[in-house]
């Protein structure tokens, strides 16, 4: 009887999505903060490329972007996305690899979750639950 494999987003990425998806966010990085973006959108806002996820065939790459300071999630992704076939081909010139993947902006919604479960911590009802667990 044959074994079931798992599938690959059941497992995780593997060790060559992680490393060609920290290629493309260091080479992204650089990209944004030397070249001038010409969208209303992205006009003096900062980004941070916080994660790039590629597919198994790293011919596509989720990239999740976040402004720092003021700007809109949403809209920065947004133009970023209307942007992406300019980045993609800034990108294929100062990465090595087979296929430059296509890109696609998502915002990261992880710093929101963050402050949120840190919010939900500190009230009063589950400080002193925590409190009462370190008594025993």
């Amino acid at each position: 009887m044959a074994r079931r494999q798992k599938s690959a987003s059941a497992k995780g990425p593997s060790q060559r999505q992680l490393r060609a998806g920290e290629l493309v966010r260091h080479a992204l990085v650089d990209i944004l903060a030397r070249e001038e973006m010409r969208d209303p959108d992205l006009d003096g806002v900062l980004i941070s490329v916080t994660e790039v996820r590629p597919s198994p065939d790293l011919r596509q790459a989720k990239v999740y972007v976040a402004p720092l300071g003021k700007g809109d999630q949403a809209k920065v992704a947004a133009a970023l996305n209307r942007a992406s076939s300019f980045l993609r081909g800034r990108l294929g010139r100062e990465i090595d690899m087979k296929f430059t993947p296509e890109l696609h902006f998502h915002p990261d919604n992880s710093f929101d979750t963050a402050s949120h479960v840190d919010a939900l911590l500190r009230r009063p009802q589950v400080q002193r639950d925590l409190d009462h667990d370190e008594e025993e």
